[in-house]
C-alpha cells in the first residue's frame, strides 16, 4: 500500500442518526511505517484513499494482535479499545488535503495539539465546512439539535446537564496536554492550537485552531487562526494579532523570537525578531509609520506592511503629534525568568 500521510485509533461521539461529533486519538501517528499502516489496513479492509472506517470492539482485538510485533505503544491502545463502551474509529490520511469527514478533521486538530505538525503545516482549508455545531456538556459532546431532549430527560431523572459551550471546536486540554505547558483557562485554548513546551497561557490569553507558540512564552493576549508566536516572545494582557479569519486575507502574521506585544496593542503585520509594540497601539498593514534614525531625524514614511518581517524594531505612538514612528531596538527582550517558569 502507498505511504499514508497520518493514521488513528479513535474513540468518539455519534448523534442517534449515527452522525460523527467528535473523535479522540490517544496516540494519531504522522508518516506511520509500512508495517503499522498494513496490519491495521488488513484487518479493517482499507485499501487507499482518505478514510475514516468505523470498527467494532472484536475488530479492535484483532488489529491489536496484528500490531503485537510491529508497534508496541499501537498495540496497546488498541487492545484498550476492545472495553469502550463509545464507538470506534481509524482514520486513514494518505494524501494532505482538505479534511472530508469530522474523523478526518480531528485527527488533523489532534496532529497539531501533539505537536507532531506546527501551524500552517497540515492542510486544514474547510474544516469550518466539516465539522458540526455541538453542545460540550458535562455528559460528553451533545448534537445541538437533540440537546432540548436530552436536557428533559436530565432533569426527569433528577440531575442537572451542565453546557459549557456550543462550538465546533472543543478545549484542547480535553483531548491534549501537551507536556512543559501551563493553561489557566482551559475553555481558551481550542483543539488545534500548538503550544510549545515552556508556554504559559495567562487567565485573559486565548489561542486558536492551527496556531500558538514555539515557546517558551507568556500569553496574556489573542492568539488568532493562522498566527505563530517565535520562542521567547510575550504578548502583554488585551492584545491581539490578526489573523487570516480577522480580516488578515491571505497574509500570513506571525510573531518572531522575543518580541513584545505591549498590552491592548497588537498587530496585523508580520513581526521580525526582537519587536516590540507599545502598550495600546495597533498597527495594521496600512498604517502610516514614520521611520527614525539613530538620532532621532526622520528618514521616511512607509506603511507597515513595508516593515513586515524586519526584525530588531520597535514601534511606538509619538506622545505630541500622535504619529507612529518606528526606531532601532537597542535591547533585546528578556522574559522574567521566574514568571515565565513552568
Amino acid at each position: 500500500m502507498t505511504t499514508l500521510y497520518a493514521l488513528g485509533l479513535g474513540i468518539g461521539t455519534q448523534n442517534s442518526k449515527g452522525e460523527w461529533l467528535e473523535v479522540f486519538y490517544a496516540a494519531p501517528l504522522l508518516n506511520p511505517s509500512a508495517a503499522v499502516a498494513s496490519a491495521i489496513a488488513k484487518v479493517v479492509g482499507y485499501s487507499e484513499g482518505n478514510s475514516a472506517i468505523a470498527i467494532s470492539n472484536a475488530q479492535a482485538g484483532d488489529i491489536a494482535q496484528a500490531l503485537e510485533s510491529v508497534d508496541a505503544e499501537q498495540a496497546v491502545l488498541a487492545k484498550s479499545l476492545v472495553s469502550s463502551k463509545r464507538p470506534l474509529v481509524v482514520t486513514f490520511i494518505a494524501t494532505d488535503t482538505n479534511p472530508a469527514s469530522v474523523p478526518e478533521g480531528y485527527l488533523k486538530l489532534h496532529l497539531l495539539s501533539h505537536r507532531l505538525v506546527k501551524p500552517h503545516n497540515t492542510v486544514l482549508a474547510g474544516i469550518f465546512g466539516v465539522l458540526p455545531n455541538v453542545a460540550w456538556t458535562n455528559k460528553g459532546a451533545i448534537d445541538v439539535n437533540e440537546l432540548p431532549a436530552i436536557q428533559l430527560q436530565a432533569r426527569l431523572n433528577g440531575e442537572e446537564l451542565e453546557v459549557s459551550c456550543v462550538d465546533k471546536f472543543p478545549k484542547m486540554t480535553n483531548y491534549v496536554v501537551p507536556k512543559g505547558v501551563r493553561v489557566a483557562h482551559t475553555a481558551r485554548v481550542r483543539l488545534g492550537a500548538y503550544l510549545g513546551e515552556g508556554t504559559t497561557i495567562m487567565h485573559e490569553g486565548f489561542v486558536n485552531f492551527n496556531a500558538g507558540t514555539e515557546g517558551p512564552a507568556m500569553i496574556e493576549g489573542r492568539i488568532s487562526a493562522g498566527v505563530f508566536v517565535g520562542a521567547g516572545s510575550d504578548l502583554g494582557g488585551g492584545s491581539s494579532t490578526m489573523g487570516t479569519l480577522s480580516g488578515g486575507g491571505n497574509i500570513v502574521i506571525s510573531v518572531g523570537k522575543e518580541s513584545l506585544i505591549g498590552a491592548n496593542s497588537g498587530t496585523g503585520i508580520p513581526l521580525g525578531d526582537r519587536c516590540k509594540i507599545e502598550s495600546g497601539l495597533y498597527i495594521t498593514a496600512g498604517t502610516k509609520v514614520v521611520m527614525l534614525d539613530d538620532t532621532g531625524a526622520e528618514v521616511k514614511t512607509v506603511k507597515a506592511r513595508e516593515l513586515a518581517n524586519v526584525s530588531d524594531l520597535v514601534f511606538r505612538r509619538n506622545s505630541i503629534s500622535g504619529r507612529v514612528e518606528v526606531v532601532t531596538n537597542k535591547s533585546a527582550l528578556q522574559l522574567n525568568t521566574t514568571l515565565h517558569k513552568n
